[in-house]
């Protein structure tokens, strides 16, 4: 009777892996089952996180693999509840983008504990939490802070009264001004910082800033925005008072809109932001961590300032 009830059973079995393999994408064929990867991003109200979801969710079903984003809309309450909750799931792959770099600690210690692994996207999470995390992967946000204070500087070789809409919360903010800053070189002396605020990466936000420090900065020469969206913020400032073509506005991210608005003229310079690459990247490394291979701990790549032409050309898309 054991002997017949075993056979049963072996016979199950063989019967449900012939129904795995037939059901075709949907469905991976591993010792694991059927892989689950989450993607945690600090919002999705913005093209750059929301590509990186399109593009994550479009390599997952390409590979079959189940596929979930939770929004925490900038909220770190929210993401410290969603990363728990992603403990709880266990997911195989969490690809996280922290709301506050250094604020994230508890959620990535319930996933170090659930055994559950994390690669950073884009922002950094702090240093003393780098250990809870894979790897990573990012644009070089300091080498494209470098580039667009480098073409400031070519802009005005006798320097200039700028401010700076920044997001000090944010580690990849950071680099970007800390570049930026660095870009100026032996000419930093020239430039007279004249206003330096958060405008929270946001252009609602920040088209208040700009318009209150052209105000009282009549003088006032550019802005170094850290993204597209607090740059659109200033440029809309700029046209306020009537400054157009008087005040230009330098940016990061070279998003759709970031493009159309350096076509337009309301932008001098942009660099690129890379989220699509940064997503295939990272999603690369997934396949090869559950695959037991080794990744590198830190990928950044690289940045490029985008030419009125090539802007033209990749108008509705980032890169």
């Amino acid at each position: 009777m054991k002997k017949k009830v075993l056979v049963i059973l072996l016979l199950s079995l063989m019967l449900f892996s012939v129904q795995v393999f037939a059901n075709g994408k949907k469905e991976v064929v591993s010792n694991k089952g059927q892989l689950r990867f989450a993607f945690l991003p600090n919002t999705q109200n913005n093209t750059f996180q929301s590509t990186m979801n399109d593009t994550f969710k479009a390599l997952c079903e390409a590979n079959g693999i189940d596929y979930t984003c939770l929004d925490p809309d900038y909220d770190l309450n929210t993401q410290l509840n969603q990363l728990s909750d992603a403990a709880i799931q266990k997911f195989d792959m969490v690809f996280i983008i922290p709301v506050d770099s250094n604020g994230i600690t508890a959620g990535l210690m319930e996933l170090k504990a659930a055994k559950v692994p994390v690669i950073n996207v884009d922002t950094s999470v702090g240093k003393d939490d780098l250990p809870l995390v894979l790897s990573v992967v990012a644009t070089d946000c300091f080498q494209a802070g470098q580039l667009v204070g480098a073409e400031m500087v070519k802009n005005y070789p006798d320097g200039a009264n700028i401010a700076i809409l920044d997001f000090p919360s944010n580690e990849s903010c950071i680099d970007r001004v800390n570049g930026f800053l660095d870009g100026l070189k032996v000419n930093k002396s020239k430039f007279t910082i004249v206003a330096q605020q958060d405008g929270a990466a946001a252009l609602d936000v920040s088209i208040g800033l700009a318009e209150d420090i052209i105000t009282a900065n009549p003088t006032i020469d550019a802005f170094f925005c850290i993204n597209d969206p607090s740059a659109l913020g200033a440029a809309a400032a700029v046209k306020s008072a009537n400054k157009s073509g008087q005040i230009a506005v330098y940016s990061i991210d070279a998003s759709p809109d970031g493009k159309k608005a350096l076509v337009e003229g309301d932008f001098a310079v942009v660099a690129a932001q890379v989220p699509i690459e940064i997503a295939k990247y990272a999603f690369q490394q997934a396949l090869d961590v559950l695959d037991g291979k080794q990744i590198k701990k830190s990928v950044y790549l690289a940045s490029h300032l985008v030419t009125v032409e090539e802007a033209k050309k990749t108008l509705n898309d980032w890169q």
